[in-house]
Formats: structure tokens, sequence, C-alpha cells
């Protein structure tokens, strides 16, 4: 077998285990949202049984749970493919191997929240393990696509697009603002803090209320929205010099997708909460998670800007 088919079918697998989980972090949402977590109050089956009785909550955290096996066996077959393949394994080993830690601990972590009776501390832990562990299948996926389209340049090869100095550092900084916002959300969800300001933009008619309990979560929340449109705004203008057209587009649609979050966010408080728009405002805030580790990793893949003749040289070609 050829590295470059090796490494497509490692994509191919890390894709899939990508999008399953991310059905998963959803399902999740809607497991919290409509207080199914203890509607199977035992670990790892459901009220002793393997296949659960037929009630809304029991079926929807026992369709979470599967959901979770599902993905545990991708992730398992898919460091399988990386460690049976030396090339594959040199190249992908690290984050295979940091996968497989995240999933045990997101499994111990699973369980601990139907024994701990859905402790906030651990359901906050259990939506930050899964999202780095979202995030590394995401960057296996996309480092074994780049290997796979690595090829020996030849004399008309085109030439590679450099990132402009400075843009890695500020994806980096985004996609590190927005994890820290998925968090804060969980937290606000986890601690029934959703409500808590039942008006927007001010809190219960108040612009600077007292940062305490529910209400100081819920601020919290909302000011790191504030924070990360202003921090994608600037990024999506830097990414612009970017010559790379997929760098381009991705810091435009990591704004936009912000500008969705702050609009369902906003819904979600004027309605309720209600668990079907709770479970958009989870998947968009996903959504722009996946966006940036995906511009991130693809900015990193290319080569650093030079100095002299060369920058003046990309320089005039993104003017133009």
């Amino acid at each position: 077998m050829t590295p470059t088919h090796a490494f497509r079918t490692a994509s191919r697998l890390g894709l899939a285990t990508t999008l399953l989980m991310f059905g998963l972090i959803v399902v999740g949402s809607v497991v919290r949202t409509t207080a199914s977590g203890l509607a199977c109050p035992d670990w790892p089956l459901c009220e002793g049984r393997l296949i659960p009785r037929f009630e809304p909550h029991v079926l929807i955290e026992w369709f979470h749970r599967l959901l979770a096996l599902l993905v545990s066996l991708l992730v398992f077959a898919t460091v399988a493919w990386t460690l049976v393949h030396p090339f594959v394994r040199a190249r992908l080993g690290g984050l295979a191997a940091l996968a497989v830690g995240l999933l045990l601990a997101q499994v111990l972590l699973g369980a601990l929240t139907v024994w701990k009776l859905l402790s906030p501390a651990v359901v906050g832990s259990h939506l930050a393990v899964a999202l780095l562990l979202f995030s590394t299948l995401l960057a296996l996926t996309l480092v074994a696509r780049i290997a796979a389209e690595d090829a020996p340049e030849g004399p008309g090869a085109e030439p590679p697009r450099v990132r402009p100095p400075g843009l890695l550092p500020t994806f980096g900084f985004a996609t590190a603002l927005a994890y820290v916002q998925c968090l804060l959300g969980g937290l606000v969800s986890s601690n029934h803090a959703g409500l808590a300001c039942p008006d927007w933009p001010t809190c219960d008619g108040q612009w600077f209320p007292p940062l305490e309990g529910a209400v100081g979560l819920q601020m919290m929340h909302r000011w790191g929205a504030y924070l990360l449109t202003v921090i994608l705004l600037v990024t999506a203008a830097r990414a612009r010099t970017a010559l790379d057209p997929g760098v381009r587009a991705g810091g435009s649609m990591a704004a936009a997708l912000t500008f969705i979050q702050i609009v369902l966010g906003v819904s979600s408080v004027l309605m309720g909460t209600p668990p079907w728009l709770s479970a958009l405002h989870l998947a968009n805030a996903a959504a722009i998670l996946a966006m940036l580790v995906t511009i991130t990793c693809r900015t990193a893949s290319l080569p650093g800007a030079t100095a002299g003749p060369a920058r003046s040289r990309d320089t005039a070609e993104v003017m133009a």
C-alpha cells in the first residue's frame, strides 16, 4: 500500500469519527436541556438493561450512550490504522495517542456524570474533554489529508503560498478563545443559568449587573461572545492578506458563523431556551471551533513569509 493511500484512508476514518463526535456533542446538549441525564441512573447499562424501555428521556440518554460507543469504536479503528502503517504512525502517532487518552478520560467523566448526579463541575469537564477530543480528531483528519496531498514539486510546479507574518498566532489565539467561550456556554447550561438574564442586551434591565452566581456566569458568557466577535472580525481582516484562498474564505466564514451564534443566543434567551434552539446554539459553537481549527491547521501547513523581494512579490499579488 502506498503512503498516499494509507494517509487518505486515515483521513477518511478521522473524518467519519469527527462527524460522529460532532453529533455526540449536540446530542449531549439535548440530554442536558431536556433533563435526561439521569434517565438511566446506572452505567454502563440503563436501568440494568441493554435495551431500555421506550420512554422519551430514557431513549435520549440511551441514544447518547450509543453514539459514544460508536465514537469509541471509530477512534480505536483510526488509531489501529495509524499504528499499523509506520509512515502514518510517524506523522500521526502523537495525535492518535492524544485521542486515545482523551477518549478514556471522556468515558470516565461520562460515568462520573451519572454517579455524581450531574455535578456541574463534572458536566463541565465532560464537555471540555469532548471538545478537545473533537478538535484532536479534526486535526488528525486534516494532517492526514495534507500528508496525502504532499507531492514533490516539479520544474513547472506552482510556488507554495506563504502565510503572512503573525497570521498563525492570530488564528491560534482565536481558536483558544472560541474553546473557552464554548466552555463558558457549558457552564451556563450545567448551572441552569440560561435565563438568569431574561432580556437582552441588558440583564434584568441592568447594563452592568453584579457578577454573582448565575447572573455572573450569564454575563461572562455574553461578554465573551462580544470579545470573540471582535477578535474574529480582526482575524478575518488579517486573513484577507493571505495568498491561500482557503485561509481567506475560512476567516470570513468563522466571522459569519459567530454572527449567527449571537442571533441564536439572543433568540434562545428571548424564547426561554427551548431545547432545540439550545442544541442549534451548541452545534454552531462547535462549527465555529471546527472552522478555526481547520484554518489554523491549514495556515500552519503553509511556509512562513520570507524577507526581501519574495515578501514584496507576495504583497503585490495580494493587492492585485
